[in-house]
Formats: C-alpha cells, sequence, structure tokens
C-alpha cells in the first residue's frame, strides 16, 4: 500500500460487474483506487483503464498481480475462470474479493477450500452481496436476538423482469436461487441438507425451453423449511422479498415500500428492474467492508467455506430439477479454519 495507505486494487474482468466495481473504487467507496484491470479482451481493459488515473491494463491476471502497486485482487471474471485466479493470488498471498460464483462447481471450489487452509489463514471473501443489503442485516440481527423464537420457516420470492437469452434450466438455480442458498445459511445458522424442486405448468411468456417459474424447496440441518419462488420472466421488475415465521412471530423484508404516491386516481410505487440497481448500496457496503477489514490486516465476510457450501447446494439443486426428486447435500466436515 502507499504511504497514506491506500488499497491498490487489481479488478479482474472489466464487464458489467466489473466495470461497475472499477466505478465503484474510483467513484464511492474510500481507502482503494484501481491499480490495474485485466481483461482477456486487451482493448477493453484499455478503455477502461483509460478512464482511470494511473491504472494500467493487463490480459493475464497473474501479470497484475505481480504489479508493485497492486495490493489486493477484485475477482468478476466468468465463474470458470476463478479458479486459476484465486491460486494465482493465493501464490502472492493477496486478499481477494471474488464475486460469486467462486468457483463453477463443488469440486472445484472444494480445491480452493484446500489450497487456503494451506496458507493457513483467510484469503477470500465472496461476494454474497445480500450480507450486506440494509433490510437482510435488520432481518438477521432480529432473528439472532431471539425475539421471534426459533426460526422454523422461510418464504422467498426471486422475480426477474426477463430472462437473458440463453437462460437455462440449470442457470435458475446456478445464477439466481444460490443467492437464497447463501442468505439462508446465513440468516438461519444453519446447513442445507436437501433440495426438491416443483414445477407447476410453464407461464406462456417464458422462452422456449425453460420451465419458468419454480419453486425450490430446501431442508436445513436445524429442521427448518425453505422454499423459494423463483421466476425470471415475471415482466413487471426486479423484486426480492423473504419472510421469516418463527415460534412467535414473523417478519418479512423486501416490500419496497419505501416511498408511496397517491396522484390521479392512483396509488403506488416503484419497482427496481434488475439486481444492480436493487442491491446497489449492498454493493458499496460490500467492498467497503473489504477495503477496511483488508487495510486492517483482516478477512471478513462470506469464506471460501461459504462458497463451497452453497456450489455444492447449487449441484443437489440441479440434480433435483434434472431427476425430479428430492436430492440430498454431500459436504465435507467443515474445516477449522471456517469455524
Amino acid at each position: 500500500m502507499t504511504q497514506r495507505g491506500t488499497l491498490g486494487v487489481a479488478v479482474i474482468g472489466t464487464g458489467r460487474m466489473g466495470a461497475d466495481h472499477v466505478r465503484r473504487i474510483s467513484e464511492v467507496i474510500s481507502g482503494a483506487r484501481v491499480a490495474a484491470v485485466v481483461d482477456v479482451d486487451a482493448e477493453r481493459a484499455k478503455n477502461v483503464a483509460a478512464g482511470v488515473e494511473d491504472c494500467t491494463a493487463y490480459t493475464e491476471p497473474a501479470a497484475a498481480m505481480a504489479a508493485p502497486d497492486v495490493d489486493a485482487v477484485l475477482i468478476a471474471s466468468p465463474g470458470p475462470a476463478h479458479e486459476s485466479a484465486l491460486l494465482a493470488a493465493f501464490e502472492r498471498d493477496l486478499p481477494v474479493l471474488c464475486e460469486k460464483p467462486l468457483t463453477p462447481d463443488a469440486a472445484s471450489a472444494l480445491r480452493v477450500l484446500e489450497a487456503e487452509q494451506r496458507l493457513g489463514h483467510r484469503r477470500v471473501q465472496v461476494g454474497f452481496m445480500r450480507r450486506y443489503d440494509a433490510e437482510y442485516v435488520k432481518l438477521k440481527a432480529l432473528l439472532d436476538s431471539g425475539q421471534l423464537g426459533r426460526p422454523m420457516m422461510l418464504h422467498n420470492r426471486h422475480r426477474n423482469a426477463s430472462s437473458p437469452p440463453g437462460f437455462t434450466d440449470a442457470m435458475l438455480i446456478n445464477d439466481s436461487v444460490v443467492h437464497e442458498m447463501d442468505v439462508t445459511r446465513w440468516l438461519l445458522g444453519q446447513e442445507i441438507t436437501a433440495v426438491t424442486v416443483l414445477r407447476p405448468t410453464p407461464s406462456a411468456v417464458a422462452p422456449e425451453g425453460l420451465a419458468d417459474p419454480q419453486l425450490i424447496v430446501l431442508e436445513t440441518d436445524g429442521g427448518a423449511l425453505v422454499d423459494v419462488e423463483i421466476f425470471v420472466n415475471c415482466g413487471f421488475g426486479y423484486q426480492v422479498q423473504a419472510e421469516a415465521v418463527c415460534e412467535r412471530g414473523t417478519a418479512r423484508i423486501g416490500d419496497g415500500h419505501a416511498m408511496v404516491t397517491n396522484a390521479a386516481g392512483r396509488w403506488g410505487g416503484t419497482i427496481a428492474q434488475d439486481f444492480v440497481e436493487r442491491f446497489e448500496e449492498a454493493y458499496d457496503r460490500e467492498v467497503q467492508a473489504w477495503v477496511d477489514a483488508t487495510r486492517r490486516g483482516e478477512v471478513t465476510g462470506p469464506s471460501v467455506w461459504d462458497g463451497y457450501a452453497a456450489a455444492a447446494v447449487c449441484e443437489a439443486g440441479v440434480r433435483a430439477q434434472t431427476e425430479g426428486r428430492r436430492t440430498e447435500v454431500e459436504l465435507i466436515g467443515r474445516p477449522a479454519l471456517y469455524r
């Protein structure tokens, strides 16, 4: 780090998420600067770097990590490229914020987990940004307080206005419901043990070949039941809601009623149109928390274990989806580093 303690960050991947993180580090948060950007598309990397003072463009993650002004790494490249970038960061013992997924499957996530264990200390924060959303943080605090008693059920809705071209049934699990899988584990402090996928007759507006919507049922080792409605072609916007049903009451978030207007004989509000808009502040808090912890020499937030567990639950979910049966989650024992 520089004499002023500013963290020099290499952002790997300059697509939608990577470019947004470059903007966030440069314009929104404090204590860090973008020292390098990396993309296999050299021209795109150069264009992004040109908009940032003293930023160098690279096409190889390892080359950026070797730069003397790089102190930490933010990985926002496609999931299949994460493992090699993480292992390269471990070789230099660099702190990492890795966008989800940690890796695309449980086997590669386990290799990353084993590599981090060999270091003997945590180096990675995984980008499950909902843990930094103000409403989810408030719900987590309420559940942890015990005020409402033991959580017995958790109802979730996850809706998108429309799905992008090529979106598949497996992506419903791996790209969308993975967020509910993580927040379930976090909110309840329990591991997910089994997944069941139920399908109504698909919506008439769903793209051909996509069974949308679906209902995902999760079981936990604490005896809770969790359902997730995933509906990625709802048509009206991006909506994420959760309701915890406890022994002595319920708590719900995500209604989006920050402002309700009354005009021209109608009342209502607005609905976010995508995840970047809905969770913008959560992303800001997530990256700021990572920078602050890194400057203190600490690693906080979702761990490699959380990334591995999410990958294992996703694999069970896709099997449940394709085989049409309840599927148990296969997890190794939780290593001491992540307890």
